[in-house]
């Protein structure tokens, strides 16, 4: 969507921060024994005491409120009695509406100890992002956003995993135009000002081909590589995007 009043920004802003308290609580429960079904019940509670609803859950009837995935499964993880290990890898996706607007947000949690190629690639995950937000202004255009990723995660001896990426989102979760994460010839559209978009690397140490697993939800690496995320909804502007779901 693209923002066409100061009370839409206010609605949208209203429902990143539930993002952002959300995630700030499960990433605070995040240990060795906890099961991914007890995490997501921590950021459900956050988003119920705030007035929100699980956005998968509306639109796609996602069999969970928030998605949690581990290791070499990139995105999209349905919480369950499993139990996280040492040495783990956890991303933590929520996407919540509230009053008919949504945001979406993601990080990657380790679980130390872990290992150097681990917290490397976490850490690129978020350079990545960051690298993105140099380029993500009005009149530049899209592909312009995955180059950035890209060339910080190539850099890093990483991979992006291409099948994934950003989108629009704001009435509904998956808006146009789609984000991808390296430079698309045909994502050439210009970015602008009130467009709101999510910018997400999805990126892996491996080869960077994914796959839909067997519960018709998670995606996993191919190679079974690790993978990290990081991601949050922003607000196209002239000059440094507004992060809806940073604070």
């Amino acid at each position: 969507m693209s923002i066409e009043s100061y009370e839409e920004l206010l609605a949208l802003k209203a429902v990143g921060r539930i993002c952002h308290l959300a995630l700030r609580a499960m990433a605070a429960q995040v240990r060795a024994g906890v099961s991914t079904a007890k995490l997501a019940e921590v950021g459900a509670k956050v988003m119920r005491e705030n007035g929100a609803r699980s956005a998968p859950a509306i639109v796609y009837k996602f069999p969970g409120e928030v998605c949690i995935s581990l290791n070499d499964e990139a995105v999209h993880g349905i919480p369950s009695e499993r139990e996280v290990q040492s040495g783990d890898l956890v991303k933590l996706d929520v996407t919540f509406e509230k009053d008919g607007y949504m945001a979406d947000a993601a990080i990657t949690v380790p679980v130390e100890p872990i290992s150097n190629e681990a917290r490397r690639l976490m850490l690129c995950a978020e350079r990545a992002f960051q690298q993105a937000m140099r380029v993500a202004r009005a009149r530049n255009r899209i592909n312009e956003i995955g180059r950035a990723v890209e060339r910080e995660v190539k850099r890093s001896g990483f991979s992006v995993i291409r099948a994934l990426g950003g989108h629009g989102i704001g009435r509904t979760i998956h808006e146009a135009p789609s984000v991808p994460n390296y430079k698309d010839p045909f994502a050439t559209q210009r970015l602008t000002n009130g467009l709101v978009l999510t910018v997400e690397p999805i990126i892996t140490a491996g080869a960077g081909e994914s796959f839909t697993a067997k519960d018709g939800w998670t995606e996993r690496t191919v190679d079974g590589s690790l993978s990290a995320h990081f991601e949050h909804t922003i607000v196209i502007t002239e000059k440094a995007p507004i992060l809806l779901t940073a604070a």
